[in-house]
Formats: C-alpha cells, sequence, structure tokens
C-alpha cells in the first residue's frame, strides 16, 4: 500500500513519539581539517516457508601480497604508508595480462563468524578470497565476464558470493573452495546476504529484487518501478527489505508474501535518484540518501517520512526532472549510531554531518578536502570512520565532532571499506589497484 506522509517533511519535522531518545544540548561545530589527512533457527524455518518460483579453484600465488611499504609507488597521492598488509593480486600481470595498470579494487567484505578473511572484487573481473593477518590467498573467484562490484560472506561465513556489472552472480564453499551456485541477472546494482540464512538477495538495472535460496537456486522477484534498484537493505527482523529507486522512490518489500508494504513516491520520495539507505539496530527507522543531497528519514513501521536533512551549505534545491541529477554534491552514505540517537551523512562535497535525531538538528559538521565514499559507525560507540576520494581514512568522535586520528597509504581514492567487529582493522580497497590492512590504534581506548 502506498504510504500516505505529509509532502512538506521537514528537518523540524516533531520525532516518533515512539522513540525514546535523551535530550542533548545542541551544538554546532564545524571543523576544518589541515591540508592531507528474531532467532536464527526461527527465521530459518520461516524462509523455508517462503514460495519460491523455479527460475575451478586456481592455485594461489602468495607474491600477491606485501607486508612492508613499497618503495617507488606512483601516483598523485605518494606520503606514508600506515598499513599492515597490501593485498596487490589485482595487478598481478600473470592475472591480468590485458590492463594489469588499471585494475580499480571496487569492493570488499570480511568474514562475519571470525573475522579473519576477505573478499575483494576488481576492475580485472577477479575476485579473491584472502587471509588479512598476511595477505595470503586462499583462493580465486573465477569465471566472472565483466569487472566484479559486489563481494560479500554469509552470515556464516561458510559461503562468498560474487558478483560482476553484467549481472552474473557466482557463489562460493569456502571450506572446499568450490564454486556451487551461479545465476545471470540483469546488470547488476548491489547485492546483499540475508543476516541469518543462506538467502541472497541482488537489484538489478531493470528494477527488479531478486531473492535466491542458495545453494538449490530458488528464486523469487520483487518488481519495482521501470528503472533501476539502485541499493537495497535487509532490515534487522529478516523479515523485510527496503530498496531505492533510480526515480526517486522508496519501498519496503514483505519477503515471505512478496507485496510492497510502504511505496514513497512523488514528494514523499526522493527528487533524484536514491544513492543508499541504512536501517537503525532495531529496524524501526530508515534512513534514505539520495542524488537531491536530501536524506530522509523513514518509519519502518508506518511508511511516513519524520525528518528530512539537507547540508547547512547547500540551499533547499528545485525539484529535479526525473533521472536528473545535481552537479554540486549528493548524499554518498549514511548511518546510524548504535550507543546515542544520532545519525551520520557524508556528501560528495566532503561534509560529514552528524544529526541529532531527538531533535533533529545538525550537531557537527566536519569537513573532508575530497568526497566523502562510505562511511561506517563502530559497534557500541559514538565513533565514525569516513573513506574518501583522497585516499585517507578518517575517524570522528561524533560527540565533540573532533577528528580523533587518520590512516594513509592509497595512492588514488578509496572505493570501499570494512571494519571488523572490535574495530581493530580497517580493510580498504582503491583505484590504485591495491587492497589494504590498516591497524586501528585509538588512545581514547
Amino acid at each position: 500500500m502506498e504510504s500516505e506522509s505529509e509532502s512538506g517533511a521537514t528537518a523540524d519535522t516533531p520525532p516518533l513519539e515512539t522513540l525514546s531518545f535523551h535530550g542533548d544540548e545542541e551544538i554546532i561545530e564545524v571543523v576544518e581539517l589541515d591540508p592531507g589527512p528474531p532467532d536464527p533457527d526461527d527465521l530459518a524455518q520461516e524462509m523455508e516457508d517462503v514460495d519460491f518460483e523455479e527460475e575451478e579453484e586456481e592455485d594461489g600465488n602468495e607474491e600477491g601480497w606485501v607486508l612492508e611499504p613499497q618503495e617507488g609507488v606512483v601516483g598523485s597521492m605518494e606520503g606514508p604508508d600506515d598499513s599492515e598488509v597490501t593485498f596487490a593480486l589485482h595487478s598481478d600481470p600473470r592475472l591480468v595480462a590485458s590492463h594489469a595498470e588499471n585494475s580499480s579494487v571496487f569492493c570488499v567484505s570480511l568474514d562475519p563468524k571470525t573475522n579473519t578473511l576477505a573478499v575483494t572484487g576488481g576492475e580485472d573481473d577477479k575476485a579473491f578470497v584472502w587471509r588479512l593477518s598476511d595477505g595470503e590467498l586462499l583462493f580465486e573467484c573465477a569465471g566472472h565476464k565483466d569487472s566484479v562490484t559486489c563481494a560479500a560472506f554469509s552470515h556464516d561465513s561458510t559461503l562468498v558470493a560474487t558478483g560482476d556489472m553484467s549481472g552474473l552472480l557466482k557463489v562460493w564453499q569456502v571450506d572446499t573452495k568450490e564454486e556451487v551456485w551461479s545465476f545471470e541477472a540483469g546488470d547488476l546494482e548491489w547485492m546483499e546476504w540475508h543476516s541469518r540464512a543462506p538467502v541472497l538477495l541482488a537489484g538489478t538495472a531493470d528494477g527488479n529484487t531478486w531473492m535466491w535460496k542458495v545453494p538449490n537456486g530458488d528464486c523469487k522477484t520483487f518488481q519495482g518501478p521501470n528503472c533501476p534498484a539502485t541499493c537495497g537493505r535487509v532490515l534487522p527482523d529478516g523479515k523485510r527489505a527496503v530498496v531505492g529507486y533510480e526515480d526517486g522512490t522508496i519501498r519496503v518489500w514483505d519477503l515471505k508474501q512478496g507485496n510492497s508494504i510502504h511505496v514513497l513516491k512523488g514528494t514523499e520520495g526522493h527528487q533524484g535518484p536514491l544513492t543508499c539507505v541504512a536501517t537503525n539496530q532495531d529496524g524501526s527507522l530508515i534512513l534514505t540518501g539520495s542524488v537531491d543531497c536530501q536524506a530522509k528519514l523513514v518509519s519502518a513501521t508506518t511508511g511516513k517520512v519524520v525528518g528530512v536533512f539537507r547540508p547547512e551549505t547547500v540551499a533547499s534545491q528545485p525539484n529535479l526532472g526525473e533521472g536528473e541529477e545535481s552537479e554540486s554534491n549528493s548524499v554518498e552514505s549514511l548511518g546510524f549510531c548504535s550507543v546515542m540517537p544520532l545519525a551520520a551523512v557524508g556528501y560528495l562535497d566532503g561534509t560529514l554531518a552528524i544529526y541529532d535525531l531527538s531533535t533533529q538538528t545538525l550537531r557537527h559538521q566536519c569537513q573532508h578536502q575530497s568526497g566523502i565514499v562510505q562511511l561506517l559507525w563502530e559497534a557500541g560507540t559514538a565513533v565514525v570512520y569516513t573513506c574518501s576520494l583522497d585516499g585517507i581514512v578518517r575517524l570522528w568522535d561524533a560527540r565533540t565532532g573532533r577528528l580523533l586520528t587518520d590512516y594513509r597509504g592509497h595512492t588514488a581514492e578509496i572505493l570501499d571499506f570494512a571494519l571488523s567487529k572490535d574495530a581493530s582493522l580497517v580493510v580498504t580497497t582503491s583505484g590504485d589497484h591495491k587492497a589494504k590492512v590498516f591497524c586501528v590504534q585509538r588512545p581514547d581506548r
């Protein structure tokens, strides 16, 4: 059914009465940087009730990793290398004969069970599973025919999925290093494992969201508008998923019944393609971001917009026509803090905005030297990590807006990063053809 939120929702819209936030003194601070730096078993049983419609390992080369900072690296961001391990197989000429010096590494994911393995995918049409401690290659996920832009481990770390731009998805058994499933969908936009079951979801350029049981391949599709499903996320209850589309609409899907529970479009949706979506810890709130420079706070229960956040430096933009994008700025990444009523929004112009959800006001504004690519909150703390186009990872204290530390080593933009559960490791991928592992050391803990 379609939501009926008031179209004029703004950042001063009162928060949901059902949300219990503690009050906090409003602080607005601009920080300028110096130049440079339900039960798993029950859920599994539920997934068994979903009505679906039927629809070689290669030898590893351990010379692909480097433990010491490399000398003579050519690039516009030359400088110190704070990383402990560098994984360089995505540029190994023996594996990438045609464009070895041109292979950006697009994506990274850590195995959730032990946080000892990483999977990376790149422009070389390859994905690799490797060990974080020393960069040793465990196996290659071979057979892709286009750039690998999505890669992730299943909830129990037993499976790893990889997807390329052409829409070819493959799943591998980690312990046997064997391919166990593959499927060719439309051009791939995003991919995500279900949080508690061996179920894989993906969004494609034809507007469909796909859901497969792996490895038997039983399939179900959720048909959106006739435009790309640009981003998606399974809600924490495992029963619903929120999907954003290129036309600015947002849909919340019932994964078992196959119907859309809420649809936000027109003034309730975004006025440009969605770029990212996140949910809070209990799944009661959804935060969406778009090229229209707005982040919208949505109740997952009612489907109503309960807040709209815009960057302070950009005036309210005129409505964009379908398919039009803001030339100057956009929301690139966002997320919720797990211990305080805070949300972080990262913008292409380099602004990290920390919003207080209880008052729906800007608390801090932290400026980067270049565009933010992604942000992640550290679990159990008010520390937010950002990676940006200047090749630097930064750690921010969201309570004060203060920069805690930064990590350098890449010679090109960072394209993706992942954080270990205990926040001891940050793993990055970059346009410099490398993935790096950084050990996080903070004086405040």
